[in-house]
């Protein structure tokens, strides 16, 4: 029998499953893709902890808490920055290639730290603690299923026992079942689509199968826009780039804000100049090309390669770009959601560490030291299940075999793509009631019409158009959610911006936004926070 089932093979998953082994466990991690293809590979800046003597980690908590804009949990903020310098030193010795300065660690300063904290590997430290990961994930024997896409949670008696999986190379609904499930599966930035760093894959399939377990989700409205995103392809130009001293200018030549204030500040910043009519350039053409090839190699690489600008010669185009999902999965601070034996960890949960805004640097850290503490409050609460055909898998079988018959009448890649667009206009960086209640209108017109929206390819080999619309039904459900949790937060507040209510309200919103279905409707409240959660 697997002890823990572990759904998603990034950063997260993998923390998890080498805690896992460390305590004897058999443990069964499932990705849709390849580990090495996963989402953590694209943080690319560093991985914060307070180990420079001019640092502490006071200072850490004390920054993330204010970049949070009052919706963090103290004692979650304080666990993770207290055992930041443990991780460090645990990736460090298990073969992370950190780059260094002398004998020690190498740092930099990212936006919103008030000291360089982030420890780095070129500009590819989300890539390399991935890698390292994987490599003795491998070496330890953990076991790997690739290329299942996760269909739906395994409930017997009101607990998780397993979860079903549609095998993407033969399109054969599976079950495994497992003593504990842990969900790793990542954020839902993609449902922005285009307008998302965010490689494929990211539509929050663990979010949506959470809640049509019954599992609670909060804080869905909170979606972090990164400044600095090519303007043509929206791929990443990582915060390391303005952390080395990379300016922010306009086409006339003018700089408009602090380079390193805050993501939802400088995503304000620059989207007030886009907003004139203006563009946006990140300009580190002064670093000198010495400095750029040894400490940003993969930035230059990207702008050439997709911008066509050398950022040694000339500023590169710019402009926010969906980027990471604060919400998720709404779990205490043992990481189990609202469900018995269901937890979830990294962006795909909300452990209320980066509550309104995350703070860059946080994210790597958060699926070491949560990823680790996750997998044994998992294993703590372990209970073996039947070991039968349960009824969840035989209708995720039907359901599929269902699709294949569903007409084509409309074509549901074009209403993805639309949809993109609409979502980043209206409930992207700048957001107000309008046009988010016109949004919302046309999420519940396509989910009337989803039932035909078929398939065309039907084969049963590799079909990636039947994962597709499985991921467009998903982003369908989480993209009603946020415009949900939108409209009803009247406020700003970190990475939620309402231009019609500019102002933080604490008296009426210092609360998390709770998500669940009752009957397949979407519900929503808010949970007051209480004062010793943030004091």
């Amino acid at each position: 029998m697997i002890d823990l089932l572990i759904v998603g093979s990034g950063g997260a998953g993998l923390s998890a499953a080498l805690r896992a082994k460390e305590l004897g466990a058999r443990v069964v991690v499932v990705g849709k893709h390849y580990p090495t293809e996963a989402q953590t590979s694209m943080a690319q800046g560093g991985i914060n902890a307070a180990i420079d003597p001019e640092d502490s980690v006071a200072q850490h908590i004390a920054d993330t808490l204010a970049s949070a804009h009052g919706l963090a949990d103290r004692e979650v903020v304080e666990l993770v920055c207290q055992e930041a310098p443990e991780a460090i030193e645990w990736l460090d010795r298990i073969g992370t290639p950190f780059d260094r300065e002398g004998e020690r660690l190498a740092q930099r300063r990212l936006g919103g730290a008030k000291a360089p904290r982030a420890c780095y590997a070129q500009d590819y430290t989300g890539l390399k603690i991935l890698h390292t990961l994987y490599d003795n994930a491998l070496k330890m024997g953990v076991e790997f299923v690739d290329e299942h896409f996760l269909l739906n949670i395994i409930l017997h008696e009101g607990r998780a026992v397993g979860a079903t999986f549609l095998d993407i190379r033969t399109t054969q609904v599976r079950q495994i079942l497992a003593r504990s499930v842990l969900l790793a599966t990542g954020g839902y930035a993609k449902i922005y689509g285009k307008y998302s760093t965010n490689g494929f894959g990211s539509y929050g399939e663990g979010l949506a199968a959470a809640m049509r377990a019954g599992a609670k989700l909060s804080d869905l409205e909170f979606i972090q826009f990164h400044p600095t995103a090519l303007a043509q392809s929206s791929i990443l130009i990582s915060e390391a780039a303005r952390g080395a001293g990379g300016k922010l200018i306009n086409s006339q030549q003018e700089r408009f804000c602090d380079e390193l204030a805050t993501r939802d500040l400088l995503a304000r910043a620059i989207y007030e100049e886009l907003e004139k009519g203006l563009e946006v350039f990140l300009d580190i053409t002064h670093l000198g090309e010495e400095f750029i090839e040894k400490n940003l190699p993969q930035e230059r690489k990207l702008a050439i390669l997709y911008e066509g600008v050398d950022p040694v010669c000339k500023p590169v185009p710019i402009k926010p770009a969906a980027h990471y999902t604060m919400g998720g999965i709404d779990v205490d601070r043992d990481l189990q959601t609202s469900i018995e034996g269901l937890y979830a960890v990294g962006e795909c949960s909300n452990a209320k560490l980066h509550g309104a805004n995350r703070l860059g640097g946080n994210s790597l850290l958060e699926v070491v030291v949560l990823g680790k503490r996750a997998a044994q409050k998992a294993l703590d609460g372990g209970m073996e299940p039947q070991e039968s055909e349960y009824e969840r898998t035989r209708m995720d079988r039907q359901f599929i075999h269902t699709l294949f018959g569903l007409p084509n009448k409309i074509d549901f890649m074009e209403r993805r793509e639309f949809l993109s667009k609409i979502m980043y206009r209206n409930c992207g960086v700048v957001r107000e009631e309008a046009g988010l209640k016109g949004v919302l209108s046309v999420i519940r017109q396509h989910q009337r019409e989803l039932a035909f929206m078929g398939i065309k390819d039907r084969s049963q080999l590799y079909n990636s158009e039947l994962v597709q619309f499985l991921e467009y039904g998903n982003l369908l459900e989480l993209s009603e959610a946020v415009l949900v949790g939108a409209i009803q937060r009247k406020e700003s507040r970190g990475a939620h911006f309402r231009k019609d209510f500019p102002n933080t309200d604490d008296r009426n919103y210092l609360a998390h936004t709770l998500f669940w279905k009752e009957d397949g409707v979407l519900c929503a409240d808010f949970l007051p926070i209480k004062d010793n959660q943030i004091k």
